[in-house]
């Protein structure tokens, strides 16, 4: 490795995303994650990649030639896998023990479908809780990619200078979190988490990623002003971002994570116009946005940074901060300077979680009596896929789609069935006070009805 400053790019990918109908999955990796594995093998480039286990699960069975792609170039060492759970899942608004059997999944998934095992996790969505440290290193991995706002935001200092709060309902800060740069851009007590590895107290190393860069990089990605702007963002922005980031990397540590963000941006609008201005508009296509990614790429080359990977930046650091401070982060915080609670709390988490709850609590208590049989751990497979969080997501006045709910209820019954076999086969299926599938499948039909009856966002 060079003396040059390193650069991260994280693009993540989630096939369960909200609003994505399943028959236009493929359609996504062919135009979003596709073009993104040709430009990183047909340049000089280096970048890492996050994918949940489904959506290697979708690759292998709909797009294989993308997988293969993806394969070789992780097998190569041009994209450092990042692990995560199997299931696209907000892991603080889910028991621990369902999170830290989908991180192993998760794991499993990619070391079967590329013959390689990550060491660095992704968190969906950024959510918050002190669990989750020692949930990933139970799981297996060495690293996670933290969000640097909501840790930023548990000083009071910062808390206060930026006029930032949290609400069990907030959607996002994601185009204020700006302030947290103005505060801090003169602060390297503050810099030095964002250009240094961390470590948490249980030996997890950790390396931020913020908004503050991620957020007028996707504007850029997206070519976008939709009456928030008078003019797209430019590249003489981004090159003035890159640049005045080069000392405070220099004067602080050794990298930086500007882009850690959604990879179907790059090909496609995704979830954009959704989130930022309540336009039924979903993964519309913006193939101009795979030609701007590049040059996000070429622009920090062209200005002295190195292009590098989690496991790298790491191994590489001359400084690891030793960081207690995590467990001052808020439990309920998300990326984008909104909550975890938010997920949560929307009318489609308060129909669905108790469901979820009530058939884990089914899987545990039988466990006791029949140990971890096969129909046991399907069980468990298909109740974390009902907790997916974009079944969920958002609230009101936009909703997720018919068909991720409908995903959903799906995995509800095929959980409820399982526990049934379970118990036939176990020969206890007279004993009904430990679970009861029959009475539980009159209360997924209940809440099918109750979904099923609802008007959703851009029907």
């Amino acid at each position: 490795m060079s003396n040059k400053p390193k650069v991260v790019f994280m693009p993540h990918a989630n096939i369960q995303y909200s609003q994505l109908d399943p028959k236009r999955r493929g359609w996504v990796i062919e135009n979003c994650y596709q073009p993104l594995f040709e430009l990183v093998r047909d340049n000089d480039y280096k970048i890492a990649f996050e994918a949940s286990g489904r959506t290697l699960e979708v690759m292998n069975d709909e797009c294989p030639a993308v997988l293969a792609l993806l394969r070789e170039l992780v097998q190569a060492g041009r994209i450092e896998p990042i692990g995560s759970p199997f299931i696209h899942v907000m892991l603080t608004n889910i028991p621990p023990e369902v999170g830290i059997d989908t991180l192993k999944h998760g794991l499993e998934a990619w070391e079967q479908y590329t013959g390689v095992r990550p060491e660095t996790g992704w968190n969906p969505e950024c959510g918050w809780a002190d669990w989750l440290p020692d949930a990933y290193k139970e799981a297996g991995f060495k690293s996670l990619v933290m969000d640097a706002d909501s840790f930023m935001l548990s000083f009071p200092e910062i808390r206060e200078a930026t006029g930032l709060s949290y609400d069990v309902q907030g959607h996002s800060n994601k185009n204020h979190l700006f302030k947290i740069e103005e505060y801090i851009k003169d602060k390297p007590q503050f810099l030095r988490y964002l250009t240094n590895p961390s470590v948490a107290p249980n030996g997890l190393k950790m390396i931020f990623r913020s908004d503050c860069m991620a957020n007028p990089m996707l504007w850029y990605l997206m070519g976008a002003t939709e009456g928030m702007r008078d003019e797209p963002v430019s590249t003489k922005e981004l090159k003035a971002m890159f640049e005045k980031w080069r000392p405070r990397v220099a004067e602080t540590g050794s990298f930086i994570m500007p882009y850690a963000e959604d990879a179907e941006y790059i090909g496609s609008s995704a979830y954009f116009y959704v989130k930022q201005f309540n336009q039924a508009r979903f993964f519309e296509p913006e193939p101009g946005s795979i030609q701007r990614f590049k040059e996000l790429l070429d622009m920090a080359i062209s200005l002295g940074y190195e292009l590098s990977t989690p496991s790298e930046v790491i191994a590489n650091a001359e400084t690891i901060i030793e960081n207690d401070l995590i467990s001052n982060i808020e439990n309920g915080s998300a990326w984008h300077g909104g909550t975890a609670k938010a997920w949560a709390n929307t009318e489609y988490s308060l129909i669905l979680d108790p469901v979820c709850r009530s058939i884990f609590d089914g899987i545990t208590a039988l466990r006791k009596v029949l140990g971890n049989t096969l129909e046991l751990e399907n069980a468990m497979k298909a109740v974390t896929s009902a907790y997916v969080s974009d079944s969920r997501w958002p609230p009101l006045p936009t909703t997720p789609g018919r068909f991720n709910v409908r995903e959903t209820l799906d995995d509800l019954y095929a959980a409820n069935n399982f526990l049934a076999q379970a118990m036939e086969n176990g020969g206890i299926a007279s004993k009904r006070a430990i679970y009861s599938a029959p009475l539980m499948s009159t209360q997924i039909r209940m809440v099918e009805k109750l979904l099923m009856e609802k008007s959703y966002f851009g029907e």
